[in-house]
């Protein structure tokens, strides 16, 4: 086990990680106390699941009624008196909703909105989003005053310490609203220093710290040298330097995430950009749902109750069994009575061969197979190691497929055995305590569009002549052109800054108060884009850096154009910092010889 040292603070605090997943979600936390060695702990009880204990988690369904207000949660959502009366009232049971929130560039052609239940009307996914979370927060509140008392609980509900947790593959505006679902929900409120209890952590970087803390840092591995390629040995001293991939398979995402590690102290370095495929283990239950709506047509087993019936018992019972294609498959839903040979239906169970029920895991394996390549390909040291953690993980034949080829690549393949769905929440708060990752890898190349000044020799500037126009300054200029302030692949410590400075030209003075600067990111394959009008489609804005100048246009003096116009000029630094988990901004210039920070303000488009 990872050897954790006691708590340095001087009061007594409280973290507490939320892992909201697809599927299922739960909580655990951690009582900070000075002087004693934290310890993670978990949610074991909830509401209507008292009797489960040790890897607790809730289904994540809510049921709102017809004026929107929730009704119930979790395990309560599947009493049969809630059913009923769901029922008799009409009331919209959501369940998969947060992928409503997924990142827009993750749309895959498999997928659209309209393939999972609508949110209410009158509600939005952030609203669902801050709901389940006001419910985990009170679930975890009674958790804690009845395991630790409830003067404990009241010396520090007034400055937990928050941990949410998001897919790989989730950026900027996706992290905008869990922020803005945490403050409706209660847990914060809108002040920078209320904000500050909120961390946003990827599920592949909480999935590596719960690996370090039950399997990396164990007896039998600790002896394995994985190193980072930043203090190369010669090969014939460490003839193996070994980078580790974490697969966190979820019920509505898959994301990998890959490290380099030192041992003794434990630090990581991200060796490759995280990767987040949208293939997680509803997405096998959708296809088998299909499945069967197209093998029962015709038949009396048609209706879309014994459908919804059969696909229930498909993804608690049959996706989990399969273990050999070339055994037979049964779906178990009705009684002996039930028996249509013609459609392999017999004393209640539909007969189901093993090979066609592989075969709806093939896209899911597909796309972790893929990830995983580009990884390896992106990595400059060798990956020797793999641990499949989620609650897709618990799936038999996912494991074994995936061990049918890692094994020939001479690759290990490991999957722990204690809790791999609370893998997310244990592992948020081992972050928050123990903070392993030292660095992390750009995703995506990230810039600013801009206009440079026209060239007639260059042969690019020519071809763009009808995008020629005169600046305030009177000089002819070009838009369109891209400056790569961030290129994707690129190792960035978490303190790093990435500077950029732009001279700015504006009319009057007074338009000079206030900046708005777009940060736009590229997602296609050329290393260094120049031109955003040849491949328009691969550049998207990724957020306003916004800045309150009012000081700085004070110092202005006006200066004149080439026809004697007056404008004003700024020249301005945008200082970005990539390495962490949330992307933060400072606008700064200079004055009198001395360098002038302000903070400033990302501002995400919703629709990103």
């Amino acid at each position: 086990m990872l050897s954790r040292k006691p708590y340095q603070g001087r009061l007594r605090e409280l973290v507490v990680a939320f892992d909201v997943g697809t599927t299922y979600s739960g909580v655990s936390y951690a009582i900070l106390d000075p002087g004693e060695v934290p310890k993670i702990q978990g949610v074991t009880r909830y509401p209507a699941q008292e009797h489960v204990g040790g890897d607790s988690k809730i289904p994540s369904i809510v049921y709102y009624d017809q004026h929107g207000t929730p009704r119930a949660f979790g395990a309560e959502a599947l009493q049969d008196h809630i059913i009923e009366q769901a029922e008799d009232e009409q009331w919209a049971k959501l369940e998969w909703w947060k992928l409503h929130l997924r990142a827009k560039h993750l749309t895959a052609s498999h997928i659209s909105d309209d393939d999972f239940p609508p949110i209410p009307l009158g509600k939005s996914a952030v609203d669902v989003l801050a709901d389940f979370m006001r419910y985990l927060f009170h679930c975890t509140q009674k958790y804690i005053e009845d395991s630790h008392g409830i003067n404990l609980w009241k010396s520090v509900e007034s400055h937990i310490q928050y941990v949410l947790t998001h897919p790989n593959g989730w950026e900027g505006p996706q992290q905008k609203q869990i922020r803005r679902a945490a403050t409706l929900a209660g847990l914060v409120s809108n002040s920078p220093e209320s904000q500050d209890r909120v961390h946003l952590l990827t599920e592949g970087e909480a999935s590596l710290h719960f690996c370090v803390s039950n399997i990396l840092a164990s007896e039998a591995l600790s002896r394995m040298p994985i190193i980072s390629p930043e203090h190369p040995v010669q090969e014939e001293e460490q003839p193996r330097q070994q980078g580790v991939v974490i697969i966190d398979a979820g019920g509505g995402t898959i994301d990998l995430s890959a490290y380099s590690m030192r041992l003794s102290p434990a630090s990581f370095e991200e060796i490759a950009p995280a990767e987040c495929r949208l293939q997680g283990s509803v997405f096998v239950t959708r296809r088998a749902a299909g499945l069967l709506r197209r093998r029962l047509e015709g038949s009396k087993y048609c209706s879309s109750e014994i459908l919804k019936q059969m696909t229930e018992i498909f993804d608690k019972t049959t996706k989990l069994r399969l273990r050999n294609a070339e055994d037979p498959q049964y779906i178990k839903f009705g009684t002996v009575r039930d028996k249509d040979p013609q459609y392999d239906i017999r004393s209640g169970q539909l007969r189901l061969s093993g090979k066609i029920v592989a075969d709806l895991f093939e896209p899911s394996t597909r796309e972790i197979v893929d990830a995983f390549r580009k990884q390896q390909q992106a990595s400059s040291i060798p990956i020797t190691s793999v641990f499949l953690v989620g609650g897709f993980a618990a799936s038999e034949w996912l494991f074994s497929s995936l061990r049918r080829y890692f094994e020939p690549l001479n690759i290990s393949l490991c999957r722990p055995d204690n809790h791999v769905n609370k893998a997310v929440a244990d592992g948020a708060i081992s972050y928050h305590i123990d903070h392993l990752v030292s660095s992390r890898v750009a995703k995506l190349t990230y810039g600013t569009e801009c206009s440079i000044p026209f060239n007639p020799s260059d042969s690019e500037h020519r071809a763009r002549k009808k995008s020629i126009y005169r600046g305030p300054s009177g000089q002819l200029a070009l838009s369109n052109a891209f400056a790569s302030i961030l290129a994707r692949g690129t190792r960035v410590a978490e303190e790093q800054e990435f500077q950029e400075t732009f001279a700015i030209r504006r009319s009057s003075q007074a338009a000079c108060n206030s900046l708005d600067i777009s940060i736009t990111s590229y997602r296609g394959a050329l290393d260094r884009p120049i031109w955003m009008d040849s491949e328009r489609d691969q550049f998207s804005t990724l957020c306003t850096v916004r800045a309150d100048t009012t000081k700085l246009a004070k110092s202005l003096s006006p200066r004149r154009s080439v026809d004697g116009s007056p404008y004003f000029a700024l020249e301005i630094k945008v200082i970005l910092l990539f390495g962490l988990t949330e992307l933060t901004a400072q606008v700064s210039w200079m004055e009198n010889g001395i360098e002038i920070r302000t903070p400033a303000v990302l501002v995400y488009d919703d629709a990103a």
